[in-house]
């Protein structure tokens, strides 16, 4: 049976702990408080928090709970002071003072980290790079690991199609390293990148003085690919001489470098893709129909971004995990900040989430990304400046804490106003003030101090009577 998970805080001073302690029991979390010399310990039995707030008082108490949060990268991780930027676990920052919203909202944000970071794990050591790089559980991009699964063990030829952008070299490379070639070289070539003059070059090699500038024999990428797997990319744009002898190599598995004569084995397994519509090239004149069916032995179509919006979220964490790694920083967005992004049509799929992603680490280094932080395009989603809605019950407790907290009420005099407008005037405004405290003391003398009959009797919600208690301190009496 799962014990419930509790969330653990970790904080020098003790009136801040208790005031936090009992937010988070009232908000029906377990917690757990820790001294900072028992931190390690019990960050040893991790798998206990499902998150752990932080506060320190030194900067040796922040290293040391840097060091020991670092070795346990999986709890979601909260703040109460300065954002350390060495967690890539870090949610969020709590400001003080604390406020039942804040709180809601970053346990929510914790919940959220908790849920995405349990994806469905690789059933097997080969396919750490597979569920790794094509993240998701649309059922778009499960059909796409099914027929990866299915054909990595065979030497069939794999087509793969899709738009750009979709992560057609992704599933190339996946398809390898799950292959019995895994440990040899994965050489890709984009075909439309290499002018056609250069192309046969590019694939079979040359021999010395095959033409003006060969001045030594050149392996080509059929011969480095040896033992491996070699990507055609774009292959749609190879020139139609070029497909006649491409066809020729997958026949007989043999070749000859530019300007030679020797043929050499073709120890090769081929792997195209294309964002073009092969068939209607070959209705066009534009592709050889015979190569069509050697390539298209097992096709893998990749789905757009579009199909598989329900990615987005997981895709956004995964984007975010490749900068931390590569030490580019880190960013984090809010729910309303996904929304938005789900809502985009990505007519340039994953390559423009991903640019965006990298876009938002610099400009917001190791901060949250709301909708209004996005830039204009990617905003579909019309909302104000993030101000949280929670319960009439958590407004009024909120306000009865802030009423002894120690802030001063306003001033007010203590003589009553006259019922005739003074010669020098008056300031209405003091006079209303007065005129409401005497009503406030009126109805809750009458209602035996219970604020909620005082405030059904003045007409005003129990919250906001409270909130006028507060500002003029009449629960201090």
């Amino acid at each position: 049976m799962q014990t419930e998970q509790s969330i653990l805080l970790v904080d020098w001073n003790a009136d801040r702990l208790h005031q936090l302690n009992f937010l988070l029991n009232f908000l029906g979390e377990t917690v757990e408080s820790v001294e900072m010399g028992d931190l390690p310990k019990r960050l040893s039995d991790a798998e206990r928090y499902r998150s752990v707030i932080f506060g320190h008082n030194s900067d040796r108490d922040r290293e040391t709970a840097i060091q020991a949060l670092r070795d346990f990268p999986h709890q979601p991780f909260l703040s109460l002071d300065a954002r350390p930027q060495e967690l890539a676990n870090l949610v969020g920052e709590i400001a003080l003072p604390f406020s039942y919203a804040q709180l809601t909202e970053m346990l929510h944000y914790c919940q959220v980290y908790n849920r995405t970071r349990h994806e469905v794990a690789p059933t097997s050591p080969n396919q750490t790079k597979l569920f790794r790089s094509l993240v998701g559980r649309s059922e778009a991009i499960a059909e796409v690991r099914h027929l990866m699964a299915q054909v990595a063990e065979t030497e069939a030829t794999v087509l793969v199609t899709g738009q750009s952008g979709t992560g057609k070299e992704v599933v190339a490379r996946n398809v390898h390293y799950l292959s019995k070639r895994r440990n040899g070289p994965f050489i890709p070539v984009n075909c439309g990148a290499i002018p056609a003059e250069l192309l046969e070059s590019e694939l079979f090699g040359h021999e010395k003085g095959a033409f003006t500038g060969a001045i030594g024999t050149r392996k080509g990428r059929f011969e480095m690919a040896e033992g491996g797997t070699l990507f055609l990319d774009e292959i749609g744009d190879m020139p139609a001489h070029m497909q006649v002898k491409l066809l020729r190599v997958l026949q007989e598995k043999t070749f000859e470098r530019v300007g030679g004569t020797k043929p050499l084995q073709a120890d090769v397994r081929i792997v195209a893709a294309t964002h073009q519509n092969l068939e209607q090239m070959i209705d066009k004149g534009r592709f050889r129909e015979d190569l069509f069916y050697r390539l298209n032995v097992f096709p893998i179509e990749m789905p757009s971004l579009s199909e598989r919006k329900e990615d987005i979220p997981l895709l956004l964490q995964e984007l975010v995990s490749r900068l931390e790694g590569e030490g580019k920083g880190a960013v984090r967005f809010t729910m309303r900040a996904v929304e938005s992004l789900t809502a985009h049509p990505w007519s340039g799929n994953v390559r423009e989430l991903s640019n965006l992603v990298e876009r938002m680490v610099i400009l917001y280094p190791n901060g949250l990304v709301d909708v209004n932080d996005l830039p204009m395009k990617y905003r579909h989603v019309d909302v104000p400046q993030f101000s949280p809605e929670y319960p009439e019950e958590l407004q009024e407790r909120d306000a009865l804490a802030a009423l002894f907290s120690g802030e001063e009420p306003v001033e007010l005099p203590e003589q009553r106003f006259s019922s005739e407008l003074p010669e020098d005037g008056v300031n209405l405004k003091d006079m209303l003030a007065e005129l409401e405290v005497e009503m406030i003391r009126q109805a809750l003398e009458q209602q035996n101090n219970v604020v909620a009959k005082a405030a059904e009797m003045l007409g005003m919600r129990r919250t906001t009577l409270v909130e006028k208690m507060r500002k003029y301190g009449l629960g201090k009496s």
